[in-house]
This record gives structure tokens, sequence and C-alpha cells, in this order.
């Protein structure tokens, strides 16, 4: 049975890379997902100068958005049948990034029935962390396996 619930551990984690990456907004925020085992996952996206603000570092928008993306995928490990939505989001910005790559890490931190808390860093390519959130992520009414990203097959 162990290797089953493996099995099954590792082809929801597949579907919810598969999910994100279908998800239109990427289109806009180039990155990608990977589910490093459950309750952690990591986001990986180059910033450009095309997510600046006027003084010439990268937009809140693309620290919020990583940091969210980030928690809401390490919780989602932890369900199988249902879609999160983000409830409240706390955001910490520690240092302006420009160009370069930058790593999200969300790490679940407690929660399994139908509200979960995860928090999340951002890691610029010196190794400094440069952003820090924890989000509160509740169960919705939507069945993963309606959205057609959610691929459970190879």
């Amino acid at each position: 049975m162990t290797g089953a619930a493996t099995s099954g551990a590792e082809r929801h984690h597949r579907a919810l890379e598969s999910l994100y990456a279908s998800a239109p907004v990427n289109a806009l925020f180039p990155s990608r997902l990977e589910i490093t085992g459950e309750g952690t996952s990591r986001i990986t996206f180059d910033v450009t100068e095309e997510v600046y603000h006027a003084a010439g570092a990268a937009h809140g928008t693309i620290y919020f958005k990583m940091l969210d993306d980030a928690g809401f995928y390490a919780a989602n490990t932890f369900v199988t049948d249902r879609f999160l939505l983000t409830t409240s989001f706390n955001l910490h910005f520690t240092k302006p990034v420009r160009v370069g790559q930058v790593v999200a890490e969300g790490r679940w931190v407690s929660g399994r029935k139908r509200v979960f808390v995860a928090e999340s860093r951002l890691v610029d390519d010196e190794g400094d962390e440069i952003g820090r959130g924890t989000g509160t992520f509740m169960r919705s009414h939507i069945p993963l396996s309606s959205l057609p990203g959610y691929l459970t097959e190879g």
C-alpha cells in the first residue's frame, strides 16, 4: 500500500504542477512550479525590467504573486479533491530586486481540514531573502478534477 500511496501523491503533485502551468496569468509572469514534497513547493522565475516600478526595481505585484502561489501550492499538496482559495496574505518586503533569477519557496505550516496556513519566501540569485509572506487558504467548492489543467494521467 505504501507504493500506491506514494504513486497517488506523485500523480497529485504532477497534476498540481500542470494546473499551475495552465493558468493564463503565467503568460504574464513566466515561471515554473515544482512540488518538492508534501507541504513544500518551489517556483523559479526571472525578474526582467518588464515588471519594474518607476524607481527601477521589481513591482510588489511580482512579490505577492510568487509568494502567494508558493504557499498555495504547498498547502494544496494536502488536498486532492478541491481547489484552495487564498483568504488572507501578509507580505513583507526585505530587499528590492532587479534583473535576475528568483526562487519562491513555499512551506505548509498548519491545518489539514478546511483552513490551511503556509509560509513562503523569495530568494534572489545572490542567495538573499528579498521577501516573505504568510497566507491562509481555504477549501473551495471547486473540484480539482473539474479544472482542465489538473491532469492526473501521464
